[in-house]
């Protein structure tokens, strides 16, 4: 049994229900097919073998049925299997982000409006943003097969078709452009880009990371949380991916409110600064935070006037 008081993960942000040790009896109890993964360590307590992609769908599929009320998740196989803490971790900490642009009072739910750029088969920033918060999203994504299956976990959970819209990008070497559409406006943008220059980097890294989990019999091919090309890697990694995104948002400047992206390494941030400096963002912020076991954080960008930040606010927050 768990102890009476849950280990902290202290790291994550304190609204994140996710910052104790995964109860699993509760767990087991909200999604039954769990039980069948869970084992005791040891150190006296239970846990699942984080290896084992099977494992972790598992438990992804307890968390949001027990945390986010969903009766049907499921992605398709080998596309990525996000870790929910972390993901979860950047959707509040967005929410600080509103909550400070608007006198630390938070926007209502329902006015709030999201665009998450490369939503996954999982569809778990949408997800996780309007179980939270009440925020409408439109998710992007340019792979046939993940934007059709997050389309079905929309579909088959009630409160989401209303709230949630996939959007397909027809062009894959853009990112803003073909999506937001003319007179559209969103409040906040989000995105997990592809962290990883090439298949070989993405490779190595998921091996370093079967190793440190025990299992170094696993081949490299068996990604615990999965993951396609589109997903994993792209030319040039985050550095291009990001700085493409920032280039892209310069063209809509006035239709969005914060632009956000993940960024995973420290050393990417300086260059990105200098981008930004160049299409004349007129504030950046740069918030620390987890992601999964790491710390990181996500930069976020404005090209709103104070004057125009007011207008904003007042039009659409109040």
């Amino acid at each position: 049994m768990p102890p009476a008081t849950p280990a902290e993960k202290p790291a994550l942000h304190p609204r994140n229900p996710h910052r104790v040790r995964y109860d699993f009896p509760r767990l087991i109890g909200s999604s039954p097919a769990l039980a069948a993964f869970v084992q005791p360590t040891g150190f006296g307590h239970d846990s699942i073998d984080f290896a084992n992609p099977a494992a972790v769908k598992a438990l992804n599929q307890a968390l949001l049925r027990h945390f986010y009320g969903l009766t049907t998740w499921d992605i398709p196989p080998g596309y990525l299997c996000p870790p929910i803490p972390g993901r979860a971790d950047y959707v509040h900490y967005l929410a600080d982000l509103l909550a400070a642009s608007n006198g630390g009072t938070l926007p209502p739910g329902p006015a709030i409006s999201v665009l998450d750029m490369g939503t996954g088969a999982s569809c778990i920033y949408p997800i996780i943003g309007h179980r939270a918060y009440g925020w409408h999203f439109v998710g992007s994504e340019v792979d046939a097969v993940a934007l059709q299956a997050a389309q079905r976990v929309v579909a088959a959970n009630a409160g989401l078709p209303a709230a949630i819209e996939c959007r397909p990008q027809p062009r894959p070497q853009r990112i803003f452009e073909g999506i937001i559409r003319p007179g559209e406006h969103f409040d906040l943008t989000l995105c997990n880009p592809p962290f990883y220059a090439s298949a070989a980097e993405a490779r190595a890294s998921n091996q370093r990371k079967i190793n440190n989990l025990g299992s170094p019999k696993r081949p490299a091919s068996v990604r615990n949380f999965g993951g396609q090309a589109t997903e994993l890697w792209c030319p040039g990694g985050e550095v291009a991916f990001v700085n493409r995104m920032i280039a892209e948002s310069a063209a809509c400047a006035q239709q969005c409110y914060w632009f956000t992206t993940l960024v995973s390494q420290k050393t990417t941030l300086p260059g990105l600064y200098a981008a930004l400096r160049q299409v004349q963002a007129t504030e950046v912020r740069t918030v620390a935070m987890a992601q999964g076991n790491k710390i990181s954080r996500f930069v976020a960008w404005s090209f709103l006037s104070l004057t125009q930040q007011a207008a904003w606010r007042a039009a659409r927050w109040q």
